[in-house]
């Protein structure tokens, strides 16, 4: 009999250690970014490998209302992904995008990155530290809301919710209908204190902007200048992301909607069950995402069965 629970708990021990092991291994293997749109239309989210990173499965593509798609990236990975929109292809796949074109003349961006303004998030895995760090700026602009989620508990959320476009100061204001864009005072204005340049190149003496503190009073976790580092990059470890286009506001209730509502404002705050979303629009400390708490449970079963392995050999 105790021969029996010998085996048993060894044969336990054993599979609770390959299930970990499997775990982790997955985890170093790559970074999987699931891309969902809730827009009201289709978005054409576009694809940029930093120097020195490999390129993902794919550079642009397109992605319905209500539809997902997922990437996989590579350990130490780095780079930037944005939504085009108002795009125009034909059936060679052959055409442009009215924001956050890639100049490509495809929906493939072949390497290019995103004219400005447009919405970007970025990301550098397995930075320093062996940190992953990511932000969603808009520095260069804003066409769309979008909002970036780590699949760890207790990972920050970060993005911006607000429809910029309505609130854009006439002087900054780019294209109209699915043109529509918010630009950057560096590209509306090309001055030297607006873009970080000259001698306005380091944090000492490039300052917030009447414009960039716009943008931030609105959008609270999300770049809005170039030194603007402080409030605005975050750090998770080892973990899968989720980017939303269009995610939902603070108030309303989750849906496939465009959520562009120009009466949001960051103090807009009445769910209690989209605390996280809250946060977000507020600025304050995020606790676990609903979706987190999943990233862990097959770690969670491994370690608990092994615990009743170990039990039966005491």
């Amino acid at each position: 009999m105790a021969s029996s629970i010998s085996w048993s708990a060894s044969f336990l021990i054993s599979l609770c250690f390959v299930i970990a092991l499997s775990f982790f291994q997955g985890t170093a293997a790559g970074i999987t970014f699931t891309f969902t749109n809730l827009c009201g239309g289709t978005v054409w989210p576009g694809v940029l490998a930093n120097s020195g990173s490999s390129a993902l499965q794919t550079t642009g593509f397109a992605l319905g209302a209500g539809e997902t798609r997922s990437l996989t990236a590579p350990a130490g990975w780095s780079g930037r992904f944005w939504a085009r929109t108002g795009c125009a292809f034909d059936a060679s796949g052959k055409g442009a995008c009215a924001t956050g074109d890639c100049g490509s003349g495809e929906v493939e961006c072949h390497g290019s990155g995103a004219a400005p303004p447009a919405t970007l998030v970025e990301f550098t895995l397995g930075g320093s530290g062996g940190k992953d760090y990511y932000d969603v700026s808009l520095v260069d602009g804003y066409n769309l809301p979008m909002v970036v989620e780590a699949a760890a508990p207790g990972c920050p959320t970060t993005g911006c919710l607000v429809d910029l476009n309505e609130r854009c100061p006439a002087e900054l204001r780019a294209g109209q209908g699915p043109a529509q864009a918010c630009r950057s005072a560096c590209e509306a204005f090309g001055r030297p204190e607006y873009c970080c340049s000259g001698q306005f190149g380091n944090p000492d003496t490039c300052r917030p902007s009447v414009y960039s503190q716009m943008f931030k009073s609105a959008c609270p976790r999300s770049y809005s200048y170039a030194y603007d580092d402080a409030t605005s990059t975050f750090t998770c470890t080892g973990t899968d992301y989720s980017i939303t286009f269009c995610p939902p506001r603070p108030g309303t209730p989750n849906s496939q909607k465009a959520t562009r509502d120009p009466s949001l404002r960051p103090d807009d705050v009445q769910l209690e069950g989209d605390s996280w979303l809250a946060s977000l629009a507020t600025g304050e400390t995020d606790g676990a995402t609903p979706a987190a708490a999943s990233a862990s449970l097959l770690l969670q079963a491994a370690l608990a069965a092994a615990a009743a392995a170990i039990a039966l050999l005491v």
